[in-house]
C-alpha cells in the first residue's frame, strides 16, 4: 500500500506583484479556475503520483470583521499564495520531480513572492520544503488508493462495460468467465494494466502504529491533569459561547456569482477557506487539541471511504497560519457547493461546530457541538464569506466521483477473486 501525503506551500506575495501573478495563473487554465493538465508552467498530468493540486491567492477580507466589534485587526500580510495538493508517497519525492520537470514554471510563479530563492534546483527544492506548512489535521478518503490504481481500474470498468451482454442473468458465471478471458487477453497484449499494490513502507507503518498507540497513551498519562482542568475549561467554554460575537452578513451577489463561475466544471469541486481564530488564549489552546483529535480519527477511523457519514470528500486538511491566529481549510469533494454544505449540515453539523466554532463570527454553539451549523442560512452565509477563489485547480481523474472509484475497486476485486456462485457473479456483473 502506498500512503498519501498532503503539501501546503504558502508564501507572502510581494507588494505590487498581485496583478501580474493573477494574469500568470490564468494562463494555466483552459476554463475559469480549471487547469489545463498540460499547461506550460506546471504540467500537472506529467506527475503520475499527483491526485489534486491548486494555486490559490489567500486574500482574507474577513479580518475586518474584528473591527466591527471594536477588536484590533491583527497586522498580517495582506496576500499569500498557496500551492496545495495531495500525492502518493512522500512529498519530497514529488517536489524533487516537480523541480526537475517544472522548475522554470515554478520559478516564474513563486518569483512573485517575497524573499523567493530558487536560483538553482537545490535552492528551489529547499525553498518549497521550507514553505510547506505542517498540517493540523488531514483526511484521505481511502488511504492507499493511488492515482495509478484509479486510472487502471477506470480503464478496466470501461473495457468490461463495453463487452458485457445486456442480459447477464441467463448464465452469470459463464458470462463472467468470458469477460475474465477477455481481460486476460487485453493484459497479455499490453493494452490493459492492473498493477499490484506496492508494499507498505516500513517507516510509515512504524509511524502510524506509534501514532495509533502514542496519542491515547499520552492522553491517559495526562488523565489526572485533564480531571483537574476539565471543569474550569467547560465553564470557560460555556461562558465564551454565550458572549462570543456572531457575524454572518449575507455575502454580496457579485461575490457569490464570481465564486460560482469557478464551480461545477466537473463532477468534483475544490473548496478553499480561511478564517481567524477567536481572540484569546483559550481558543488558541483549544483548536490544536481539536485538530489533534480530528487527525487521529482521520488516520485510524475514517480513511476507508467516509468522513463521519459524508462519503463525497476525496481529501481535506486544516492548516494553521500566522502563529495559529488563522486556519486554512482545503478540500476536494463531489457534487455541487450547495449539496456539499447540505451534507455537512445534515450529517456532520456537530463535527463542523467542534472545529469551526473556534472561528471568529461563527453562529453561536452550545457545549461546542449543538447549534452553530444547525442554523442553516447563518452557516451558509458564514462559509461563503470565508471561502476564497481557487485560481488554478487540477484533478488527475476528471469525470470520476468517489462512487465511481468505489464501484471500480469492487469490479477489480471481482476480477481478482476466485470462483463465484451464480448470485455473486450476477451481483458483480451488475456493477458494470
Amino acid at each position: 500500500m502506498t500512503p498519501q501525503s498532503p503539501f501546503t506551500v504558502v508564501a507572502v506575495v510581494a507588494p505590487g506583484r498581485e496583478a501580474s501573478l493573477r494574469l500568470l495563473l490564468d494562463t494555466m487554465n483552459d476554463r475559469p479556475g480549471m487547469a489545463n493538465p498540460e499547461n506550460a508552467l506546471v504540467p500537472f498530468s506529467f506527475f503520475e503520483q499527483l491526485h489534486f493540486a491548486r494555486f490559490a491567492l489567500l486574500d482574507d477580507s474577513t479580518l475586518g470583521d474584528l473591527e466591527v466589534f471594536g477588536l484590533p485587526r491583527p497586522k498580517l500580510p495582506p496576500l499569500y499564495l498557496a500551492f496545495v495538493g495531495e500525492c502518493d508517497g512522500p512529498v519530497q519525492a514529488l517536489f524533487e520531480e516537480l523541480v526537475e520537470r517544472a522548475g522554470s514554471g515554478l520559478r516564474r510563479i513563486f518569483s512573485h513572492c517575497k524573499e523567493f530563492d530558487g536560483s538553482s534546483h537545490a535552492r528551489l527544492l529547499a525553498w518549497l520544503l521550507a514553505h510547506d506548512l505542517p498540517v493540523g489535521a488531514n483526511y484521505v478518503n481511502r488511504i492507499g488508493r493511488t492515482v495509478r490504481q484509479v486510472l487502471e481500474e477506470s480503464a478496466l470498468q470501461k473495457l468490461l462495460s463495453a463487452s458485457a451482454p445486456r442480459d447477464p442473468a441467463v448464465d452469470a458465471r459463464a458470462v463472467r468467465r468470458q469477460l475474465l478471458a477477455h481481460v486476460n487477453a487485453e493484459r497479455a497484449a499490453g493494452r490493459l494494466a492492473l498493477t499490484p499494490a506496492a508494499p507498505t513502507p516500513l517507516e510509515w507503518q512504524l509511524r502510524n502504529a506509534l501514532h495509533l498507540v502514542g496519542v491515547p497513551l499520552v492522553g491517559l498519562l495526562l488523565l489526572p491533569l485533564w480531571i483537574v482542568l476539565l471543569p474550569p475549561a467547560v465553564v470557560l467554554l460555556r461562558s465564551q459561547e454565550e458572549s462570543d460575537p456572531e457575524y454572518f452578513p449575507r455575502p454580496g451577489a457579485a461575490e457569490v456569482l464570481a465564486m460560482q463561475r469557478l464551480e461545477d466544471h466537473d463532477v468534483s469541486n475544490s473548496f478553499t477557506a480561511l478564517g481567524a481564530v477567536k481572540p484569546g488564549w483559550f481558543r488558541r489552546a483549544l483548536v490544536p487539541l481539536v485538530l489533534l483529535a480530528i487527525d487521529y480519527a482521520c488516520r485510524h477511523v475514517f480513511g476507508r471511504g467516509h468522513l463521519a457519514r459524508i462519503q463525497t470528500i476525496h481529501f481535506a486538511r486544516w492548516v494553521f497560519m500566522d502563529e495559529r491566529r488563522r486556519v486554512l481549510f482545503c478540500s476536494n469533494y463531489d457534487g455541487s457547493h450547495e449539496s456539499y454544505m447540505d451534507d455537512f449540515i445534515n450529517k456532520a453539523a456537530w463535527g463542523l461546530n467542534v472545529v469551526f466554532s473556534n472561528g471568529f463570527g461563527w453562529p453561536r454553539t452550545r457545549w461546542l457541538i449543538s447549534g452553530g451549523a444547525r442554523h442553516e442560512m447563518h452557516f451558509k452565509y458564514y462559509q461563503r464569506r470565508h471561502q476564497l477563489p481557487t485560481q488554478v485547480w487540477y484533478k488527475a481523474y476528471p469525470g470520476l466521483t468517489l462512487g465511481d472509484l468505489e464501484r471500480n475497486r469492487r469490479i477489480r476485486e471481482g476480477v481478482e477473486a476466485g470462483e463465484m456462485s451464480e448470485r455473486q457473479a450476477l451481483a458483480w456483473l451488475r456493477l458494470l
